[in-house]
């Protein structure tokens, strides 16, 4: 069983740290981690890819001598356990699921966070990502910076003001996701984005309103836009957003290679 136990942890150690350089390697470690964290995790990888390499290089003589020390500590501790077998059978199933999952990992495309999530989280409901653009920098930039504005400066200065004279004049050019406006979902979407601090597990949503009649015979919710116009006061007489982006085109696009904002 020891002996067993030694080669099982190898085998889970290196399906992990393999599936963790693969994804890597293709770009998609991005979709669960912050990029500035990537390097990080690829260099702790190897070394634990090189520790593992090194555990082959152990003796006949020092596995059996541990073996020996491991039964005699252990000889009285399963007197009442479960049969060994039972253990055992335990143990394979363990080992074939974990490895299952991260052969998932390579095979199976990771999915991007949806609307299902931004509905959870809610739109907007944070204050997210230090480097956002504030009212003074946004009212002194010049005019064509506003096009390079992202999902998640927009969705910052919505949340410093609603008046509409400081928007007059500033075009937005945004891609996102389409999450449903839950108080007039027929009308009004947002283009919305997930922003990472961390990690997946940390994303937060943020999106801008977009006034857009019956958008849904167009488009559907999780569908990858890019929405091009001015922030007006919003037409929809039932959306709780004061000042929404009225679109003068809206294409569907597919999704940017890095669809999280940092």
């Amino acid at each position: 069983m020891p002996r067993f136990s030694r080669w099982q942890g190898i085998v889970l150690c290196v399906a992990a740290l393999v599936s963790t350089v693969w994804l890597a390697v293709t770009n998609q470690l991005i979709l669960y981690i912050h990029p500035r964290y990537i390097v990080f995790t690829v260099i702790m990888t190897v070394l634990g890819l090189a520790l593992v390499i090194a555990s082959f290089g152990r003796s006949p003589d020092q596995e059996h001598e541990q073996e020996q020390e491991h039964e005699h500590e252990h000889e009285h501790e399963y007197e009442d356990a479960a049969p060994r077998s039972y253990r055992r059978a335990i143990s394979v199933v363990g080992t074939v699921v974990t490895l299952v999952m991260a052969t998932a990992l390579v095979v199976v495309p990771p999915a991007t966070l949806t609307t299902a999530t931004a509905d959870q989280r809610v739109i907007n409901s944070t204050q997210v990502g230090s480097g956002t653009k504030t009212v003074d920098s946004a009212a002194s930039a010049p005019a064509g910076a506003f096009a390079r504005f992202t999902v998640l400066d927009w969705s910052s200065l919505l949340r410093q003001t609603t008046d509409a004279s400081f928007y007059r004049d500033k075009a937005a050019n945004v891609v996102g996701f389409i999450t449903k406006d839950r108080d007039d979902p027929q009308n009004v979407f947002y283009v919305s984005r997930f922003v990472i601090t961390c990690c997946a597990v940390d994303a937060q949503p943020v999106g801008v309103p977009v006034f857009l009649p019956n958008w849904q015979n167009r488009f559907a919710a999780d569908h990858w836009v890019r929405v091009s116009g001015s922030f007006q006061t919003n037409p929809s007489t039932k959306s709780q957003q004061s000042i929404a982006l009225v679109p003068t085109a809206t294409t569907k696009v597919d999704q940017p290679s890095e669809p999280y904002l940092y």
